[in-house]
């Protein structure tokens, strides 16, 4: 991507070398591992986040943060940089286009980023759920090292693929936003698990159909994006598939335990909203669960 110059945004938290509890029973290698299959099997990451509370089990201590001794890398310090600059273009490009498609004024979200352990208005949360939205306070949390991972454990790298990460989260807050997002999380709570899981799998596809809506504006407003960065999020895409992590994970595919949809629908949402650039595009909602 060609970010050289672009501004940063403000609504920017940065919380890395505060503790908020150990990770407890692996290094933190294990986690941000374990944290990629729970990004897109664990349904909600919050339900996670509570179980392993209840179970002594990734998040220990006590709800206070303390500053610890602490020196990012510098490949950590460009990561931050990157996704603050990305920030700051999803705050450009939805609050265009909530002017122009929705008729209101776009309210950003705040970005949190920390290590390990951090505590959020939705509870205390580890690393190992991977990046995550909190609606309660409107802010999307983000360790860092899971981009490494991403590249390292699923080959998933390149610039446009980490934003499409920040985008697919910062989509969760315009669902928010829309009212969408509470309106599945209720069905959700009133369904029989795998109903529930289907309404995930429609939640985390529109999320990723915004992600490319806000790609499409950004290559309109800034000529950011090129052909290979289109390929890199669309690999992403692929490789954080329910069906491809499953297969990696225990070897074999149970769709009834989708959450985020197959790596082929994931695909299909993104570039949606890559091509179109249009809300009206993106409904996943009122479609046939077998067309998704």
């Amino acid at each position: 991507m060609r970010m050289d110059g672009r501004r940063t945004s403000s609504n920017v938290d940065d919380r890395r070398g505060m503790s908020a509890g150990k990770a407890a029973g692996m290094g933190i290698g294990g986690i941000i591992i374990i944290g990629l299959i729970t990004w897109i099997m664990g349904g909600n990451p919050l339900s996670v986040i509570q179980d392993a509370a209840n179970n002594g089990g990734l998040l220990t201590g006590g709800g206070v943060e303390t500053s610890q001794d602490y020196q990012p890398t510098a490949e950590e310090e460009a990561l931050a940089e990157f996704s603050k600059q990305i920030l700051a273009s999803t705050e450009d490009v939805w609050s265009k286009i909530f002017r122009e498609q929705v008729g209101a004024e776009y309210e950003p979200p705040k970005m949190v980023l920390f290590t390990n352990a951090v505590q959020t208005g939705c509870g205390g949360a580890s690393a190992a759920v991977g990046p995550f939205y909190c609606s309660a306070d409107k802010s999307l949390y983000i360790d860092l090292s899971f981009f490494s991972q991403m590249k390292q454990q699923l080959g998933a790298d390149g610039e446009f693929a980490y934003a499409y990460v920040i985008a697919h989260e910062v989509g969760h807050h315009v669902e928010n936003l829309l009212g969408t997002l509470g309106q599945v999380h209720q069905k959700m709570q009133q369904s029989d698990k795998t109903t529930a899981n289907n309404w995930s799998v429609r939640l985390e596809l529109q999320a990723d159909f915004l992600a490319g809506v806000w790609g499409h504006h950004e290559d309109k407003m800034f000529n950011s994006i090129d052909q290979q960065d289109i390929l890199n999020a669309i690999n992403c895409s692929k490789v954080i598939g329910d069906d491809y992590l499953q297969r990696k994970a225990q070897g074999r595919v149970v769709p009834d335990a989708f959450t985020h949809g197959t790596s082929a629908q994931r695909e299909k949402w993104l570039k949606r909203g890559l091509q179109t650039g249009d809300l009206r595009y993106g409904d996943t909602y009122n479609i046939p669960y077998s067309q998704l």
